[in-house]
């Protein structure tokens, strides 16, 4: 409407100008006059379409205004007509009220009225009470402390003895039931893990080719036999049996290793000390890997998983350790199946009792080199290879030298006595005879200079190696002798002993 307004104000303005100049230029043609006469012709047009379009903007704003004053008036209704809902609610509200309060008002009267009453009768109640106390008195001569006093008494003995003999029954069953299903336990544990009885010997058998053999290996003047002899620590025994010679010594890895030299030696044929050596260093090696094998296929079979490379090469080194005649990685195999199948009955930690069942003895695969019970040494050994807290206890305390805390550390040693006492399966004569070598060597090697000591002939015999930089030709003759009184003051031993001192100087250099 404004743009209108200054549309017809321009307009205007612009005819004024013009109608002003066309009087000013009154010597203008006829042809411009006709011009202004279209002019003010437009003029008047123009000036009554402006009205025009003014009318109809005025008509237009006067029907929005009574259309939002519609709008206004029936949102005000609304309003009104809710706020009226809101005040009739609140009026029906403030009498339901009203009449509630009323009836509260004549319950506490009534609740005033039958509170007065109980007050009333309780008052009579402790007078008759204390009536009856009195008689009470009277009739049985004691108080009423004295009275409660025998009542409590009586009742604590007859409680105390119904506990005792409730208690009493409760351990005579589960005493009962206990024994009865731990037998049934073991049992089966027993009968599930049938394994051989395998008892281990100190001797080896190695096939020749020929009895020509035996006088190879026997070298000229005895080098071949005295060179193999000191290098691998086994007695060779070379008799009558024909294609066969016997390897001698407690020590299982000791006598392995010399078995395998020696099937080597026959095999190749090139039999001399220098031949020995070289290929004692061979299977020195070789026997590293198998021994990594042996532990790895152990694991296998027992399916116990993650084992350290160390626990792995232990388990290993127990394939040629004993325990009184029984091999000690079959023992720590079936005490690990036997541990195991008591866990599945007793419904506890199945794979623990395992893990520990195959570690308990790992301990013996190191006894022999350190200080200290099989047990603690390998507690300590699988807590430094990252073995958890409840396998180190199991193998700590299954010969009780710490007490168990957890029935898996129970079960393992439970499983290690049942695997050692099985008919035939220990021999400690063997034991013993095997402790007695150990300790004959371990009485050698304690002396100063002394770099390696091996018992042979079944113990008659002691060979001690020593460093030719530190003990000389005389040094070597007193050290014999004082090994040999050491000998006779701290062991006690059928026949003789002899001692061997070994002094050997070698001078080697490689040509390039």
């Amino acid at each position: 409407m404004l743009i209108t307004i200054l549309l017809v104000l321009l307009v205007a303005l612009f005819g004024g100008g013009v109608y002003w100049f066309s009087t000013k230029n009154s010597a203008l043609s006829k042809k411009e006059k006709d011009t202004e006469g279209k002019i003010a012709k437009l003029l008047k047009d123009a000036e009554r379409k402006a009205e025009d379009i003014r009318r109809e903007s005025m008509i237009e704003a006067k029907e929005d205004m009574i259309k939002l004053r519609n709008e206004i008036e029936a949102e005000l209704k609304e309003r009104r007509d809710k706020q009226l809902l809101l005040e009739n609610r609140l009026i029906q509200r403030e009498e339901h009220l009203d009449t509630r309060e009323a009836h509260l008002e004549v319950k506490d009267s009534d609740i005033q009225k039958k509170g007065t009453l109980l007050e009333k009768k309780e008052s009579d109640l402790d007078v008759l009470y204390k009536q009856q106390i009195e008689i009470l008195e009277k009739i049985g001569q004691l108080s009423k402390d004295e009275a409660k006093k025998m009542l409590l008494d009586h009742l604590e003995r007859e409680v105390k003895y119904d506990a005792a003999k409730i208690i009493k029954d409760t351990e005579e069953l589960v005493h009962k039931t206990s024994l009865k299903k731990a037998r049934e336990i073991i049992a089966t544990a027993i009968q599930r893990c049938a394994v051989d009885n395998v008892v281990e010997i100190t001797t080896s058998v190695v096939a020749l080719p020929g009895d020509e053999m035996k006088g190879r290996l026997i070298g000229r003047e005895g080098r071949n036999i005295r060179a193999f002899e000191t290098l691998t620590g086994i007695d060779l025994i070379i008799d009558d049996t024909p294609e066969a010679v016997i390897l001698s010594g407690f020590d299982p890895i000791r006598r392995q290793i010399a078995k395998l030299t020696l099937e080597k030696l026959v095999t190749d044929g090139r039999i001399h000390p220098t031949r020995i050596e070289d290929v004692y260093e061979q299977v020195k090696k070789e026997l590293e890997n198998t021994i990594i094998d042996i532990g790895e296929r152990a694991a296998l079979e027992a399916d116990v998983q993650n084992l350290s490379a160390p626990i792995i090469y232990l388990l290993g080194r127990l394939q040629y350790r004993t325990s009184f005649g029984q091999n000690v990685l079959q023992h720590s195999l079936e005490v690990a199946h036997i541990a195991s199948l008591m866990a599945q009955e007793l419904n506890v930690n199945v794979r623990l009792a395992r893990r520990a069942g195959l570690l308990h003895d790992i301990g013996k695969a190191i006894d022999f080199e350190r200080e200290g019970t099989h047990a603690q040494l390998g507690a300590d050994f699988a807590a430094k290879n990252g073995e958890n807290d409840e396998v180190i206890h199991a193998i700590l305390s299954h010969h009780e030298e710490t007490k168990p805390q957890t029935i898996e550390a129970i079960l393992v040693a439970a499983a290690d006595a049942i695997s050692a006492s099985r008919p035939g399966a220990r021999r400690e004569s063997i034991e013993g005879y095997i402790k007695r070598l150990e300790t004959l060597e371990h009485l050698a090697t304690s002396f100063q200079g002394v770099e390696k000591a091996f018992a042979i002939q079944s113990g008659r015999e002691i060979r001690v190696l020593v460093k030719p930089d530190v003990i000389n030709d005389k040094l070597a003759s007193k050290l014999a002798r004082d090994i040999v009184k050491k000998i006779e003051n701290e062991l006690e031993y059928p026949g003789t002993i002899k001692v061997t001192v070994i002094r050997e100087t070698r001078v080697q250099e490689v040509a390039k």
